[in-house]
C-alpha cells in the first residue's frame, strides 16, 4: 500500500517553516528534522510518529495508537503508529506532528 498523499499534504502544511527534509522510507513518505525522523505519512496508512521512549507506554494508552514494529524485532519505544481515524481532524493531526517534531529537535543533528 503506497502512503496517503492527502496525509503527507497535510502534514506539510503542519511543518510549514521547519527545516524538515522529506525521504521516502519505511514504505512511506518521512518528514525529517536535523536528520531524525519525526513524523511519517506511513505506506500502511495512518502516521508513524518518533517520540521520547520513555513516553511511550502512556502514549500507547491513546486512542487510535498502536506500537511500531520494524522488521520483525518486536515493538520499539520511541515509534508510533497512529491510525488514519485519530488525525482525522487539524487539530489531532498537529498535536501528532509537534510531538514528533519535538522528539526530533532534542535529539542532536545527524
Amino acid at each position: 500500500m503506497a502512503y496517503d498523499e492527502g496525509l503527507a499534504a497535510r502534514i506539510r502544511e503542519h511543518v510549514a517553516g521547519e527545516p524538515v527534509v522529506e525521504k521516502k522510507m519505511f514504505g512511506g513518505l518521512a518528514f525529517l528534522l536535523g536528520g531524525h525522523m519525526a513524523v511519517s505519512a506511513s505506506g500502511q496508512g495512518g502516521l508513524l510518529v518518533r517520540c521520547e521512549p520513555a513516553d511511550t507506554a502512556g502514549l500507547l494508552a491513546e486512542p487510535g495508537v498502536g506500537p511500531m514494529e520494524m522488521g520483525g524485532r518486536g515493538p520499539m519505544d520511541g515509534w508510533l503508529r497512529v491510525a488514519a481515524d485519530a488525525v482525522a481532524g487539524e487539530d489531532a493531526l498537529e498535536r501528532w506532528v509537534e510531538r514528533g517534531l519535538a522528539y526530533a529537535r532534542s535529539l542532536p543533528p545527524k
